[in-house]
């Protein structure tokens, strides 16, 4: 069977939404917190995929959206980090 580049774009942005739906489902349900590094990687993966599938499709409103997305939850982890390190 021969996977073309379509199908690994489109499994990629399927993974993207997964992973995104998954972050807002843990949150939503009090599993994590918005201190949690988990969330915010899992964010940063799910918008990352959204990126490679948008930026393929050239749905570039989009792709913007997921680019904030993922500056947004790296500047969260990025604080988390610091507050940890400072308490050591």
């Amino acid at each position: 069977m021969h996977f073309t580049q379509d199908f690994w774009i489109d499994l990629i942005g399927w993974a993207g939404g997964f992973l995104v739906l998954l972050a807002f489902a843990l949150i939503s349900l009090g599993k994590v917190n918005n201190q949690s590094p988990l969330y915010h990687w899992i964010n940063i993966f799910g918008a990352i995929f959204l990126i490679i599938n948008t930026g393929y499709l050239r749905a570039y409103p989009s792709m913007a959206v997921n680019v904030v997305w993922v500056t947004v939850a790296a500047y969260a982890l990025i604080k988390i980090f610091r507050k940890t390190t400072a308490k050591s």
